[in-house]
């Protein structure tokens, strides 16, 4: 008899469960049908394949395969317009820390399989619910630390120099230039939600040349992350989609009420002048004026702007992600979310 009633309880466990986990799942539209197959190019690996053979036809042969990447590359990003392409891939070539960087970043990234899992997710997601979107070619580079993410005609650039792990040996070598609050965060996982975040910026939601308030700002940052929640693999943590680590979003998750009381208090919402406001959308590795010992949490007016655009969209059901991403009134976002967090 006790077996009979184990067994029960083991399978209503497991019907739990399960209803548990498909009532997760249908919180998210079906997108298996949607046909797309991410492939990042690796124009890294091809660059260096040229090293040691006839200039002109690596010139050749990388002109004709990655085009206006590759003048930009070329021209912007590791040199400059005034020398010759051949020029410059001989002085690439024979750059020791080129090489170096190189085989460095080869040992992360055998392959992008996992990172092309995941951005083939999200844009199946993003597809849904934006059927026009246009998909750029991913391209794969090392440019020296110079750039992290470009975007150019038609194209979404990767550096992987700039996603080598946290505890990279050649991140302690530029932290005059890339300080350590910035390199903690250029890890793998924080491909999948960058290319999203910047391809939303700059493809989808270009930021209105009249947001110049505080909260206009943070609305729209706030739109941007929540847009992330709805098409990002579901793994992906909220402190990755912002750059929080554990600690900082514990803070601000803590402190909610009294980071809103304090923009209230001081009549931060409506106020302009950037040079005063940039302090709570700008990173940094915690916001000064805040906190104790420097524990504080930075960027305080985007990760309010999300918080109050999720729950304006939990209390408006109604509103489509569409509409949301459409609406410009800040001020009426902010009426209808009823946003109101208790103080500590």
């Amino acid at each position: 008899m006790m077996y009979n009633v184990k067994h029960r309880q083991i399978y209503l466990f497991f019907l739990f469960a399960i209803t548990f986990i498909s009532c997760k799942q249908s919180n998210r539209p079906d997108v298996s049908k949607i046909n797309l197959d991410i492939k990042v190019e690796r124009f890294d690996q091809a660059l260096y394949a040229g090293k040691g053979k006839d200039i002109s036809q690596t010139d050749a042969f990388l002109n004709k395969n990655y085009g206006l990447f590759y003048d930009d590359y070329i021209h912007r990003m590791v040199g400059t317009p005034e020398y010759s392409n051949a020029e410059i891939l001989n002085t690439l070539y024979k750059d020791q820390a080129y090489t170096d960087l190189t085989k460095e970043v080869d040992s992360v990234f055998p392959n992008l399989k996992a990172q092309e899992a995941g951005l083939t997710e999200t844009f199946k997601y993003i597809k849904y619910y934006y059927p026009q979107a246009k998909m750029p070619r991913f391209i794969a580079f090392v440019s020296g630390f110079s750039y992290q993410m470009p975007v150019g005609d038609q194209y979404l650039g990767i550096g992987l120099d700039m996603f080598l792990g946290k505890d990279s040996k050649f991140y302690k070598g530029i932290i005059e230039s890339v300080p350590l609050y910035l390199s903690k965060r250029f890890t793998p996982e924080y491909i999948v939600p960058r290319v999203a975040e910047t391809y939303a910026h700059e493809e989808l939601f270009p930021e209105p040349d009249e947001n110049k308030s505080l909260l206009s700002k943070m609305i729209f940052q706030g739109k941007i992350l929540y847009f992330l929640d709805k098409v990002l693999p579901e793994n992906i943590t909220d402190s990755t989609k912002i750059g929080y680590t554990t600690d900082q979003l514990g803070w601000v998750q803590n402190f909610e009420g009294d980071i809103w009381a304090y923009f209230l208090e001081n009549n931060f919402l409506y106020q302009t002048d950037y040079q005063k406001i940039q302090v709570f959308l700008s990173e940094g590795p915690f916001t000064p004026g805040l906190g104790e010992n420097r524990d504080s949490a930075p960027k305080l007016g985007v990760w309010t702007g999300w918080q109050i655009v999720r729950k304006y969209m939990k209390e408006n059901p109604q509103v489509t992600l569409q509409q949301l991403m459409a609406e410009k009134d800040a001020q009426k976002i902010l009426n209808l979310s009823k946003y109101k967090p208790k103080q500590k």
